[in-house]
């Protein structure tokens, strides 16, 4: 118990060191390559932080049980949108710009929906079971490699680098060697301090009689959201809300479009034990994302705070059916 506790801080010290490293990386090659905060969010931090989702998996569909890499993607998508945009409005409340609100947060409600659409196959062609077949994985992407194209594109534009310095806080140059040495130190603690969290919590959890499936659906399930929620809350507090909310919505597309799509092109995929209350909270939270922040596009402490709170109503849920 000792040594588990130990390395649960351990691991959390790793996790906030990862995070604190990568925004400063982050922030910086934005500033050097000249593009927004919103792209380097969208692309590098968002892979960067959904490695141990694509990890997962990838194992577990390897493994043939892809029914906790649907549940693992599903799960770490709604504690992506309440929980981390929530914490980290609770921190500073978090500035949107425009063109998130019109073009990015509509792409991750359309990831959602897409995902809901090709998973209802019992409902929607009467089939036997609910299923991901390879080519809803190929599909899917094509759709990421859309996402991708745009992403890049904005990238070019001149609308988006005239307005590129978004942060509150100035950052000074930093050199190239250094920006990549924070990004892969900062990459490398997120990733290894997250899964010594997860596996220590785990340990304590079950020694202290709590049951596995309790554990899976919270621990488990935040756990490889721990990189997203770190990076977000240390990004908000240095006033870099445009890296916050990019980690979060590209987070979202990416597990969607790319590692979900990437696991159904592998093998195809059942669906499980997912149920459509699942599925219906994952695209509800990013409505209520996206109409939040049409509010003068800024989420209040207050938003923050009812994200938080719909999570904690949702665990309760999981818990009480578990």
């Amino acid at each position: 118990m000792i040594i588990s506790i130990l390395l649960l801080i351990v691991g959390g010290a790793l996790v906030l060191f990862g995070a604190d490293r990568l925004t400063d990386g982050a922030t910086a090659l934005a500033r050097r390559f000249g593009v927004t905060e919103m792209v380097i969010g969208l692309t590098v931090v968002a892979f960067g932080t959904s490695l141990p989702e694509f990890v997962t998996s990838f194992m577990s569909t390897l493994k043939g049980s892809s029914d906790i890499s649907i549940g693992n993607i599903v799960g770490s998508n709604i504690f992506n949108t309440l929980v981390i945009v929530g914490a980290s409005a609770l921190v500073y409340p978090i500035v949107i710009r425009k063109s998130t609100v019109t073009k990015d947060i509509p792409f991750s409600v359309l990831a959602s929906i897409m995902l809901i659409v090709v998973v209802f196959d019992v409902a929607l062609d009467g089939a036997a079971m609910n299923i991901l077949a390879r080519t809803d994985g190929l599909l899917m992407l094509g759709f990421f490699s859309v996402f991708m194209a745009y992403t890049f594109f904005m990238a070019r534009n001149t609308e988006e680098l005239s307005t590129s310095n978004e942060s509150n806080v100035p950052v000074k140059q930093m050199p190239y060697w250094k920006i990549f040495l924070f990004i892969i130190l900062g990459l490398a603690g997120l990733v290894l301090g997250g899964n010594l969290f997860v596996e220590s919590a785990c340990e304590i959890a079950l020694s202290l009689g709590i049951s596995e499936t309790v554990v899976g659906l919270t621990i488990v399930a935040a756990g490889t959201s721990l990189p997203e929620l770190a990076t977000s809350v240390v990004a908000a507090r240095k006033g870099s809300s445009a890296i916050a909310i990019g980690n979060v919505v590209g987070s979202n597309i990416f597990n969607i479009f790319f590692v979900m799509g990437m696991c159904a092109t592998i093998a195809p995929m059942k669906v499980g034990n997912i149920s459509y209350i699942d599925l219906a909270l994952m695209l509800v939270s990013m409505l209520m994302l996206w109409g939040f922040s049409f509010s003068k596009r800024k989420i209040e402490r207050w938003e923050g705070a009812l994200l938080v709170i719909v999570y904690l109503i949702y665990l309760s849920y999981l818990v009480y059916n578990a």
